[in-house]
């Protein structure tokens, strides 16, 4: 991955950005997008960056720069702050962290707490953490001072840097879908680089994806786009105890994941393997008999139905504070998108 790729992925990942508070990481992508795009955004929150406009057929890339995050609830009369989950965790997972919370009076920082294993009853040792038993510590004497450090609805993310590691590989939190947003971006400038594409190419950054797919549904409804193609992580499966004969095979390294599904179009699918293929991108295929889970459910019924199809890349660990991923996978992505799309002309049918 060229270096200048690699820092605007690193300051994705670090700024926080939960469901429906995703400003301050679309900022970032949008001014990086100005280098090579028209560059604009919509009331939802979600960002838009075009490439030839009033070309044919016109593709829009998706993906979601929100990322999981809690929110604050009730603040007791000690000052702890009680909270709730954005999105979906694993409440084992937050015990102990470190946590950013977003206030009108700037970041306010705090730490998840617990009752410790030594003041428990035996039978409370053998249960499982769950969020209503959790709460955030931000060191304020009582209620009166916690309230004036944060209010109900405030809203934060996880305080965990992005750690490099050996065989270029990243863990940090967010990657769940910051890598998609990332990835979308890094094809459109791809293809800025060439000459002769035919398609207008719309990246969008969406939001509130960890809540119900909204943004990618409302940019879709706009731009009422020909084909999409939404990028996403999925589960590796190169750890123990994951099943391979439920989820496939993917390693980190493999490549892009493309998928096949009921919902999702041929069209685009057996054209994503084609490009693969034919640029000599390694890929891994994942089949799904229902829906994906990803913004593609939403693009592909918006309107009279777009033609959708879904890349992603494995991810290790997903929805918690340390996702691993491969950055040559990424790249690959990205490759393999901008692949396809230069293979589209104006006679390009994606009706089946």
């Amino acid at each position: 991955m060229r270096d200048a790729s690699y820092e605007f992925l690193k300051r994705l990942l670090s700024t926080p950005g939960p469901s429906g508070n995703e400003g301050a990481a679309a900022k970032i992508w949008r001014e990086e997008a100005k280098g090579f795009a028209e560059v604009r955004g919509d009331r939802m929150g979600n960002s838009f960056a075009t490439l030839n406009a009033g070309g044919l057929p016109k593709v829009m890339l998706s993906g979601h720069i929100d990322e999981i995050g809690l929110m604050v609830t009730y603040i007791d009369e000690k000052g702890l702050l009680r909270f709730t989950g954005v999105g979906g965790w694993d409440p084992q997972v937050l015990v102990g962290q470190r946590v950013r919370l977003q206030t009108e009076n700037g970041e306010v920082v705090g730490v998840i707490g617990k009752k410790a294993i030594h003041v428990m009853e035996p039978e409370e040792r053998k249960k499982v953490s769950e969020i209503k038993s959790l709460w955030i510590d931000i060191g304020a004497k009582d209620a009166d001072e916690a309230k004036g450090m944060a209010r109900i609805g405030d809203v934060g993310v996880v305080d965990q840097d992005l750690l490099e590691l050996p065989n270029g590989r990243i863990a940090s939190r967010s990657l769940d879908n910051r890598m998609g947003a990332f990835v979308v971006l890094e094809a459109l400038r791809l293809l800025s680089e060439e000459e002769g594409v035919g398609a207008e190419v719309v990246a969008v950054a969406s939001v509130q994806e960890e809540i119900g797919l909204y943004g990618a549904r409302g940019a879709a409804f706009g731009l009422d786009p020909d084909a999409a193609i939404a990028v996403d992580v999925t589960h590796a499966t190169d750890t123990p105890g994951v099943s391979k004969n439920e989820n496939g095979d993917h390693a980190l390294g493999s490549g892009p994941v493309i998928k096949r599904a009921t919902n999702l179009s041929p069209v685009v699918s057996e054209g994503l393997i084609a490009a693969a293929e034919g640029a000599d991108i390694a890929y891994t295929l994942e089949a799904d008999s229902r829906s994906t889970g990803t913004d593609a459910d939403a693009i592909q019924f918006t309107r009279a139905g777009i033609a959708t199809g879904l890349v992603s890349a494995p991810n290790r660990y997903m929805h918690s504070p340390n996702e691993i991923v491969d950055l040559g996978d990424l790249e690959n992505c990205a490759r393999l998108i901008s692949a396809y799309i230069k293979g589209l002309d104006a006679s390009t049918d994606f009706v089946r």
